[in-house]
């Protein structure tokens, strides 16, 4: 008999992150899917979207190492107070993002089982708190990391499945729990995020035929996505050859780290910029590009780079490859997952601004005789990373968790 189709109640925030395509593909497919999340009401794609509003959250009198914790509290409050207003909701199934403390409280309104997606856990070595000795974290922020996870134990606890999207950062959780967490990306949609005839136009201006272009994408500018050390590599380029712009796609913010207090109030691109200048005619800044423009520009990016220390993996990196652009990365976890060195991409040190520039310079003397890594590149995320190949996994761990019950 074939399984009747599920009513899976997504948590989130905000509205797509992590869920909203494999919500949209869920729907397509006769699935009631119902997205909580902090912004938005109404119906996209056939997902119901229902919005909640924090109850409380930290302030300045809260200790600082307790702030996530009670930020996560507000928000689990108010989705469980938002959800409490609809009798009519009866999941299958919750899933939610594990930290916000979204799905916390859900099932004291109905016995239902609760998979999370969890992204991160939080140490104080070996990753993003200690990797970069030019920006330490003052000890407080580094203690802090204990009580970042207060909310995460709590979610391992309740949940009855979970999944992250690379093998290293699911290792990073406690051992005791690893038998509840699969290695499920979250899945690219490859046939939007493929190489297409773009045309070869950056911020209104035509790139000429034979102008090489170099690419980096970061949702905000900051050291933890090596931002600093990208713009020594861009300045190397731009001086070794005439014939190059560089483009840089992204905010100028921080989103993680901080980095901050070492910039004397100003931003970190500012910062950077006054110790790394390069010519500025040719270092363009579009800001953030809307999925389409980003994928043109990806489309006729002749290398890519893509800098990260040991933290969450950019789906950047990944719709990148699946554009097939040519890859110069840092050998780092978990960019080591999907890039193997000489076969679908080059990888060098993090921190190896010598190394970097010799890869990118040698793709750029010769795009045609690198092709292959893109192609590469792309079969990798295709077989590895993509949401047709995600979803069937997704939608087995989504029914077991249904047919197992709260526990």
């Amino acid at each position: 008999m074939k399984a009747r189709p599920l009513h899976v109640l997504f948590v989130h925030r905000n509205f797509p992150a992590q869920f909203g395509q494999i919500a949209g593909s869920l729907a397509a497919r006769g699935w009631r899917c119902t997205f909580v999340n902090e912004k938005q009401e109404g119906e996209v794609a056939g997902i119901r979207l229902l919005r909640y509003t924090p109850r409380g959250g930290a302030t300045a009198q809260t200790h600082f190492f307790s702030r996530t914790f009670e930020n996560a509290v507000a928000h689990a409050e108010g989705v469980y107070r938002a959800l409490e207003a609809h009798p009519e909701f009866r999941p299958d199934v919750v899933v939610g993002h594990s930290g916000f403390g979204s799905t916390a409280l859900l099932p004291e309104l109905w016995p239902v089982p609760v998979v999370n997606y969890f992204e991160y856990f939080y140490r104080t070595g070996g990753a993003d708190v200690d990797t970069r000795p030019e920006f330490p974290a003052d000890r407080d922020a580094s203690l802090r990391a204990h009580m970042r996870n207060a909310m995460i134990l709590v979610d391992l606890h309740t949940c009855v499945a979970g999944y992250s999207p690379t093998a290293w950062q699911g290792s990073r959780f406690p051992a005791e729990y690893l038998p509840k967490i699969e290695t499920i990306h979250d899945g690219i949609d490859t046939e939007f995020w493929s190489r297409r005839a773009a045309p070869r136009r950056v911020m209104g201006r035509d790139v000429p035929e034979g102008t090489r272009i170099v690419t980096y994408v970061a949702r905000g500018f900051e050291s933890m996505r090596g931002f600093d050390v990208f713009l020594a590599v861009a300045q190397r380029i731009l001086a070794a050859r005439k014939d190059v712009i560089v483009v840089a796609v992204g905010e100028d913010r921080v989103c993680y780290g901080g980095d901050l207090a070492h910039t004397g109030g100003k931003s970190f691109l500012a910062w950077c910029l006054e110790r790394t200048p390069c010519d500025m005619d040719r270092l363009l800044f579009p800001g953030r590009l809307p999925p389409d423009d980003l994928a043109n520009l990806l489309s006729i990016s002749d290398v890519h780079v893509y800098l990260t220390v040991p933290f969450v993996l950019s789906w950047s990196m990944l719709n990148a490859m699946s554009c097939g652009a040519v890859l110069v990365a840092s050998d780092t976890a978990p960019v080591q997952e999907f890039v193997r060195h000489g076969e679908n991409g080059l990888l060098a040190g993090f921190s190896d601004v010598d190394e970097l520039s010799a890869r990118a310079l040698e793709v750029i003397d010769d795009p045609r005789a690198f092709r292959a890594l893109g192609d590469a590149a792309r079969r990798t995320v295709e077989e590895r990373a993509s949401l047709a190949g995600s979803l069937p996994r997704l939608t087995a761990l989504f029914e077991g968790a249904a047919a197992k019950g709260s526990g």
